[in-house]
């Protein structure tokens, strides 16, 4: 297989030392628009002659379509914020390459209602152009990273095999990391972290689809495994919930994300004062978006990892019945920062993220996973993606509920 990675920050940072030894990983384009951030990520996976490094714009179709064409890779994979989400899905249909990502395309608000219906939704640019994707006998597969991606696969591993009927999944995140040295470092980017926290968060219920609500709103204490504990969680806008429900028949989706109250008032602040806008604005005659600037202020997470310390965990919470009787199944992944760091040299929030879709290549190289069109996670078979996940260091943990 060849990829085109366009994105090298911390999860593009973490795909190239995951695939670095792959044998059937024949080429991989360390694309990004920062090239010697990109070559200090060459160095550090050893300066391999089958990971050329490239210049990109990522907001630029054109420029990304030239760049798969000559390198012809199999495959472009976005690993940058899901605002260049619709230049690079539309360069992979261009070229007439597969693609991946791991954030499906952007929403847009309802203008009136915002809190109770939905807009424009995730990924809905994208899966408006499902048929042409499919009559072209291309695969576009959206949402292949944590979550969305793992919790997916892991939502569709649940109905196969441990349900009869699914009343509900319901993707739950939490973690007990600290960045020491910082008063506030997110630990993943924070342009993604305002856009999914901010905006109205969705839910979907059978009978009456996709709706929103507030932002942080149905507050939940749930108990996280391996030491991680009780964190309070709350409802995030997150494409699960647009993703399930396309593939897994089941009565409701639900996404929340234990954010911690020190997070979530900085978050409101930020909102408050406008610096959540993506949108450039006038600044004494220079055309600046404020959220690049918050983003600009921050530490970069990808350089994070010596100051982290903890656990994170992401799963999935399934609710239904099995034999006539009810069952609770959370199925969930966890993994540990000092560990990634010292196997892997990255913090653990990217090195979750970047493991799944570097799985997913795989089975789509050895052809156990085919598809075409625009698909997510769910379409798929789980059970060859569960067996491979101890083969990449990346066990899964299963625990009984009770109600």
């Amino acid at each position: 297989m060849k990829v085109l990675l366009v994105g090298v920050g911390g999860v593009g940072e973490a795909i190239a030392v995951i695939a670095k030894s792959k044998p059937w990983v024949k080429k991989l384009v360390l694309a990004d628009y920062n090239v010697d951030r990109a070559k200090e990520v060459w160095a550090k996976v050893g300066s391999p002659t089958h990971m050329p490094v490239e210049f990109v714009d990522a907001g630029d179709r054109e420029m990304v379509a030239a760049l798969a064409r000559r390198h012809e890779v199999d495959m472009i994979h976005n690993a940058v914020d899901p605002v260049f989400n619709e230049a690079i899905f539309d360069a992979a249909y261009d070229v007439g390459c597969n693609y991946m990502d791991m954030a499906m395309t952007l929403s847009t608000p309802h203008a009136t209602d915002p809190y109770k219906v939905c807009g424009i939704k995730l990924g809905d640019y994208q899966f408006e152009r499902a048929e042409a994707w499919e009559k072209k006998g291309l695969l576009a597969f959206v949402g292949m990273g944590v979550e969305p991606g793992m919790a997916d696969v892991f939502a569709k591993y649940a109905e196969k095999n441990l349900f009869d009927e699914i009343e509900e999944v319901a993707v739950r995140d939490g973690a007990n990391l600290e960045v020491r040295g910082y008063e506030f470092a997110p630990n993943f980017s924070i342009w993604t972290t305002i856009e999914e926290c901010l905006n109205p968060p969705v839910v979907w219920e059978e009978g009456k689809g996709w709706y929103t609500t507030e932002p942080f709103s149905e507050p939940e204490l749930f108990e996280f495994p391996e030491g991680i504990g009780p964190v309070e969680c709350v409802n995030v806008e997150h494409e699960e919930v647009l993703l399930v429900p396309r593939w897994i028949k089941c009565k409701r989706v639900t996404f929340k994300y234990g954010l911690g109250d020190q997070f979530i008032n900085v978050l409101k602040t930020i909102k408050m004062l406008g610096l959540d806008n993506r949108f450039p604005i006038d600044v004494k005659g220079v055309q600046v978006a404020p959220r690049d600037v918050v983003a600009a202020c921050l530490p970069d997470p990808a350089h994070l990892g010596d100051q982290m310390f903890g656990k994170t965990c992401a799963g999935t919470w399934v609710k239904g019945m099995k034999d006539g009787r009810p069952r609770q199944v959370y199925l969930y992944q966890v993994a540990d920062n000092e560990t990634c760091m010292k196997n892997y040299g990255v913090q653990a929030v990217v090195w979750q993220t970047a493991v799944n879709p570097v799985i997913a290549w795989e089975l789509l190289d050895t052809g156990v996973w085919k598809g075409v069109g625009v698909l997510g996670p769910e379409a798929f078979d789980p059970d060859p993606f569960v067996a491979l996940m101890p083969a990449y260091d990346f066990p899964m943990g299963m625990r009984e509920m009770t109600a």
